[in-house]
């Protein structure tokens, strides 16, 4: 047991959270058709949102049963969502409320209104930036001032999301930049960069692999290139993965984007190739010019989450109506029962054991056994999805485990979808 990666409590919780909402809003909302580095001037004057609503962002993102949320503090272009004292770049300097508002400040609040976990994103790259690639222990400094206000002056953040995008071949003191964040903020979730507590899945499409294994030896950091990033000074480290992906085409609000909003059907697939696979999901909304949420993503998002508690709020059978038969955990219906999904979550408290799976079957009142899906990993949370059968006995087998496992749910659904 003392080769085995463990999960830190911190890290525990966040897989438990499952699904999150990305905000993307800031300078780039009010300017249309820029994208990353084109180096097209956005001036402060064009930031106003002239009824920025973060509780709408946080109520919608609780009743579509989302459990933490991540909004963009400063993306790579460098404006400030909150008054930053480090640069001119930022709302400080902005119309909107004379240059006295603060989104983060809104955002944070609406969050423990709602008791809603609070992610900041921070891009460690940084185009309005003169000493970005040319002097890097100034920009080192100028990192560490602004991600300090961040994380002394909102009271405590459950996640610092870092995007790799831009950071390509730049070194940061990440020894110096995370030793300074934990000392402010202990029980942060860091992602993606430095010293991180959980992983880019690999691609900005909600899908995550299968299998998808919670110990790693390197981790994916940014879209621009295919090269892992080893991990600081281990060579094998607990790291859930998160799934990001967009609602519609862009990161940011656009004028000209809403018919590739994603269909109902296709966010329902995300959910299974993410948390489906062990993974959580972030799924990403740009909050429109008012600084509201656009009424159509909006109802989506909310018809996604509904669909998902209906399916999976009443099990047909749970854990507790099996027995274990020949280390099998088996449940035998009163009577035949049409089965189509099945939910399995190990117990990773210890590690992460099972490295394979089956689910039997008995199909009808008699018959011989047949296996109806098999697999990898368990880890955090296993959908197992087939075509509908009616059984006398199903049952799970675990193939091949690393030690004794401990399964923690194993629910059994008829959704008939």
């Amino acid at each position: 047991m003392a080769d085995i990666i463990k999960p830190s409590i911190r890290q525990l919780e966040y897989q438990d959270w499952e699904l999150g909402l990305f905000i993307h809003f800031g300078i780039r909302t009010f300017y249309e058709g820029h994208i990353d580095w084109d180096g097209k001037p956005m001036p402060v004057e064009g930031f106003n949102p002239i009824d920025l609503d973060c509780e709408e962002w946080i109520k919608t993102a609780k009743e579509a049963g989302l459990n933490y949320t991540v909004l963009t503090a400063k993306h790579h272009d460098g404006f400030c969502n909150w008054k930053s004292k480090y640069t001119d770049y930022s709302v400080a300097s902005t119309p909107w409320k004379n240059g006295k508002g603060d989104v983060v400040r809104e955002f944070v609040d609406a969050c423990r209104k709602y008791d809603m976990k609070v992610g900041v994103y921070y891009s460690p790259a940084d185009a309005s930036s003169k000493n970005f690639n040319k002097d890097i222990e100034a920009y080192d400094d100028y990192f560490i001032a602004q991600v300090s206000e961040l994380m002394t002056n909102y009271g405590e953040i459950d996640i610092l999301w870092f995007d790799g995008c831009g950071s390509v071949g730049h070194k940061y003191d990440w020894n110096r930049i995370i030793g300074e964040i934990r000392r402010m903020q202990p029980n942060i979730l860091i992602f993606n960069m430095g010293d991180p507590d959980f992983r880019w899945v690999g691609n900005e499409e909600g899908i995550a692999p299968s299998p998808c294994w919670n110990v790693v030896e390197s981790v994916p950091f940014s879209i621009e290139t295919s090269e892992n990033e080893a991990l600081n000074g281990e060579k094998y480290a607990w790291l859930p993965a998160e799934c990001d992906c967009k609602m519609r085409k862009n990161w940011f609000f656009s004028e000209n984007d809403e018919d590739t909003i994603k269909s109902f059907e296709e966010l329902i697939g995300l959910y299974y190739y993410s948390v489906g696979r062990g993974a959580n999901l972030l799924l990403n909304i740009g909050p429109d010019r008012r600084g509201h949420l656009p009424v159509k993503d909006k109802e989506l998002l909310i018809k996604m989450g509904k669909e998902i508690k209906t399916r999976f709020s009443n099990p047909v059978a749970i854990l507790d109506d099996c027995i274990i038969e020949e280390g099998e955990i088996v449940y035998t219906p009163e009577k035949p029962q049409v089965i189509d999904h099945v939910i399995i979550q190990e117990n990773l408290s210890k590690g992460e054991s099972v490295r394979k799976f089956r689910i039997w079957a008995q199909p009808g009142t008699s018959g011989m056994p047949v296996v109806i899906y098999e697999c990898n990993n368990i880890g955090h949370k296993a959908i197992c999805r087939f075509n509908a059968i009616k059984v006398n006995k199903i049952w799970l087998e675990i193939v091949e485990t690393d030690f004794e496992p401990i399964i923690s749910n194993l629910s059994f659904f008829n959704i008939g979808k």
